[in-house]
């Protein structure tokens, strides 16, 4: 009952009067509002997008900048306590094992505690995403601070783990490209649209790749590789634009912080240009193509079977579901134990870090001429990283050789921990001392070079070193674009040519034989996602829907009623349901959601209710519910290659099959899979 109140005005009134009247300066308020919304009006003339891009690149150019300084600090913390301890091997061994153990356990414990998606590369699960699957809670801004400190705290290890930042940074990228999405609908009032949080989150793929190696062109070429089987040109601009803001602000950022005089690349090269190669090179890149290929299916089907092997022990199992940080720690004090200086680590440069090892690997000189330079005071590099690689008991090939071996089964080991961790730095720094010792070898059998006539022009392995980190980098991945990273990464054009060779060579190999690192990690995991029909025999094309779709679909007429309805919705969990004319006669008319159901049964009373209830007794599917348009449908007759090209580009979950009209069945992403997996791609 309203109470009046002398005066004329309700009392919820007299309090809405009273909150608005104590705001002093109505008029000029009013007007600043007016003013507010001018400017933005002004503002978004050009389109909101450009801002949230231009955000978007600063800000994780920012953070990428400032998880490299704690970063160099935490590990210069380490190498002060590694030689501050003194000669006593003991207290070495501790000081090298403990600091990387304690931090990689942290960052397990710590990731693991907020949200369990802060683990691994993150880029298999946003791969699925962005295929239109929804994978609860991977997304949310919980998840960003959780891997950001685990991330930072890994790589602190140093080359120990043998871990880089390049797939968790994308991961971080996305999910700041989400929050930004849901800030940026709060300001512009407008409806949150699928779509576009999926432009934008192309976009991110781009910025991660490009904050971490300042590659902006690379960048973009390499997730929409990576991430997109069917990339829409109308989002090429996006990602180039946020890409090229964070790269600059980047490297922008080491100017300002004194790290370089001005905007260089990040692994900066100083491979001479004027003579790169012999024509007569090509075949030893196009071996080192063959190479990286098949080393790069060995690499890749020893870590899915390890990584699937790991998941099935009883052992490893148990500690991975209940106790993380104790797998992690174990793991981790092998691999410092294994690189600790002076005992195995002396003979794979154990002491570099990750940047430091590219740098050295993309040295301009042979490595082998400077050992017999060594005592010469004029030939020795004053930064010594090559040096790393040179011991007394073993030459630079030992030492090479062995850092290969040892770092095969170290990196796939790595895989599996549960940690923040991105694999891509570590497989780019393989494929180039693989190309190293190529090129190492190469210029021992010819000194003087392959030119026969003329002045000697010496080989120079550092350019072998460029295409082998492209090479198997490309292979592991399945990408090209890691040509273009490897002279975006340090500015060097000059070997172009016979690094898309080997790229070409490599791919050409591992793609035939193996599906790629993130494929391979997301059939391990059971992920929802669409594997590749690798087989292109003719007998592939045959393949035609009718022979692995669902027949059995759950189906209701228009007319149905309350007992039907119920009965479709015990026997099915389904999102949707097909609605079909008649029980008699099966044309498809249309779908209805579950939840459109489920509210048509709470709105209608049971046949054999009890009296008394005010719900209405009759009505019928038809008459209650809004029965959408089927805007696609499949022919028992559709090849299989067409369906999942469909299902790809459209991101489809689940397509209906008609003959004629007439409901036969039903094509999920289950299906189509165990078609692909059984029919095309056997094993």
């Amino acid at each position: 009952m309203e109470c009046n109140i002398p005066g004329g005005l309700r009392e919820e009134e007299r309090v809405l009067v009273s909150e608005q009247s104590w705001r002093p300066c109505p008029e000029a308020r009013r007007r600043l509002r007016g003013c507010l919304e001018w400017v933005k009006r002004q503002l978004f003339r050009v389109g909101e997008d450009w801002y949230f891009l231009f955000v978007l690149g600063v800000l994780m150019a920012t953070i990428s900048f400032v998880m490299d300084v704690v970063t160099s600090r935490l590990y210069q913390a380490h190498l002060w306590l590694y030689q501050e301890v003194g000669d006593i091997l003991a207290l070495k061994y501790l000081s090298w094992s403990m600091y990387p153990t304690a931090l990689a356990a942290f960052s397990t414990g710590f990731s693991q505690s907020i949200t369990p998606h802060s683990g691994g590369s993150g880029i298999p699960e946003l791969k699925t995403i962005l295929t239109g699957v929804v994978l609860e809670d991977y997304l949310a801004i919980q998840n960003f601070g959780a891997k950001v400190v685990g991330l930072t705290c890994v790589l602190a290890c140093g080359s120990t783990i043998f871990i880089g930042k390049v797939g968790p940074f994308v991961h971080l990228t996305a999910m700041a490209a989400v929050y930004l999405g849901k800030m940026r609908t709060s300001v512009t009032k407008e409806y949150e649209n699928k779509f576009k949080q999926n432009e934008m989150l192309v976009a991110a793929q781009a910025v991660g790749v490009a904050t971490v190696f300042g590659a902006p062109v690379s960048g973009v070429l390499f997730s929409i590789e990576v991430m997109s089987s069917h990339f829409a040109v109308r989002d090429y601009w996006r990602g180039f634009f946020a890409a090229t803001c964070g790269a600059f602000m980047f490297r922008l950022l080491t100017v300002f912080n004194s790290e370089q005089e001005t905007i260089v690349a990040v692994f900066k090269s100083d491979l001479r240009i004027d003579f790169p190669f012999d024509l007569v090179e090509t075949f030893f890149f196009v071996i080192l193509g063959a190479v990286c290929g098949l080393l790069g299916c060995a690499f890749l089907f020893c870590q899915r079977w390890l990584l699937a092997a790991v998941r099935e022990n009883r052992l490893t199992a148990k500690l991975l579901a209940t106790d993380k940080p104790i797998y992690t720690v174990l793991v981790v004090l092998l691999f410092s134990s294994i690189t600790f200086p002076p005992g195995l680590g002396q003979l794979m440069a154990s002491r570099l870090t990750m940047k430091e090892y590219l740098t050295s690997l993309f040295d301009n000189r042979t490595w082998g001429a400077l050992v017999s330079n060594a005592t010469d005071p004029t030939g020795v590099d004053p930064r010594g990283l090559w040096q790393e690689w040179c011991h007394p008991s073993a030459t630079i090939f030992g030492t090479l050789a062995f850092f290969l071996l040892m770092k095969f089964w170290m990196l796939i080991l790595a895989t599996t921990l549960p940690l923040p961790a991105g694999y891509f730095m570590p497989i780019f720094i393989y494929g180039a001392a693989i190309g190293r010792l190529l090129g190492e070898t190469v210029a021992l059998l010819f000194p003087r070079g392959l030119h026969l006539e003329g002045d000697p022009r010496p080989v120079i392995p550092g350019g072998y070193a460029l295409a082998g980190a492209a090479a198997f980098s490309g292979s592991v991945t399945h990408t090209i674009s890691t040509t273009l990273l490897v002279c975006e990464a340090t500015g060097y054009l000059g070997h172009l040519l016979p690094v898309v060779l080997a790229v070409l060579v490599a791919n050409a190999i591992t793609q035939k034989h193996q599906p790629s690192f993130y494929d391979g990690t997301i059939i391990v995991k059971k992920l929802p996602y669409l594997p590749r029909i690798r087989s292109r025999h003719v007998a592939s094309y045959e393949v035609v829907v009718e022979e692995f779709m669902e027949r059995r679909v759950v189906a209701l007429a228009k007319g149905s009623g309350f007992e039907e309805v119920l009965v479709a919705l015990d026997a099915s969990a389904d999102a949707e349901y097909p609605v079909v004319e008649t029980a008699g006669s099966p044309t498809l008319v249309g779908t209805v959601s579950r939840a459109q159901l489920v509210a048509f049964l709470q709105s209608h009373e049971h046949p054999r209710a009890p009296p008394g209830q005010k719900l209405a007794t009759t009505g019928t599917l038809g008459d209650n519910c809004a029965i959408e348009p089927v805007m696609l449908q499949l022919s028992p007759w559709t090849s299989l290659h067409q369906a999942h090209h469909l299902f790809e580009l459209l991101k489809l979950q689940r397509i209906f099959v008609t003959r004629f009209g007439e409901l036969v069945g039903a094509v999920s992403r289950v299906e189509l899979r165990r078609a692909i997996e059984e029919l095309t791609n056997p094993k």
